[in-house]
């Protein structure tokens, strides 16, 4: 099992515990509400994530080993428990690796698709679609540098 595997797998027995859909839509509001601030000088609409319901600011750096760390916020706490998994899941992946996997296996395992609104879960495929290219923006800027 490689980390990213590892990642999905962690996030998933988080959730496993609970019997009912609004005992796991309780726990990811709660992540929302235990998630650290954006930074207020992120919160623009350059990085705002366009197709979302809600608010959601996106902002990628890399480190110095080339990993992609990202931050994120909303103005809904269920948006921002969402993004927050999304984070656990990406951040710290060198960008081949967001790339390779482009679709969390913990959004079918947890079945959000069938629990949470259809605009959420446009919003939530919006914040995939971000990360995505933030990584590919980084990959290609790293092969052109």
């Amino acid at each position: 099992m490689d980390r990213v595997e590892k990642r999905a797998d962690e996030i998933i027995k988080d959730f496993t515990c609970l019997s009912s859909w609004e005992e796991k839509y309780k726990k990811i509001i709660q992540i929302g509400k235990v998630a650290p601030p954006l930074d207020v000088k992120y919160k623009t609409k350059d990085w705002l994530v366009k197709g979302c319901q809600s608010q959601v600011w996106l902002y990628a750096s890399k480190d110095e080993e080339g990993r992609v760390i990202f931050h994120a916020d909303s103005d809904a706490l269920i948006t921002k428990g969402l993004v927050s998994l999304l984070l656990r899941y990406y951040s710290g992946l060198f960008p081949e690796e967001i790339i390779t996997h482009s679709v969390p296996p913990f959004l079918e395992k947890l079945e959000l698709k069938n629990h949470l609104t259809p605009t959420r879960v446009g919003g939530l495929f919006s914040m995939v679609r971000q990360i995505q290219y933030y990584a590919q923006a980084f990959l290609v800027k790293s092969r052109i540098s």
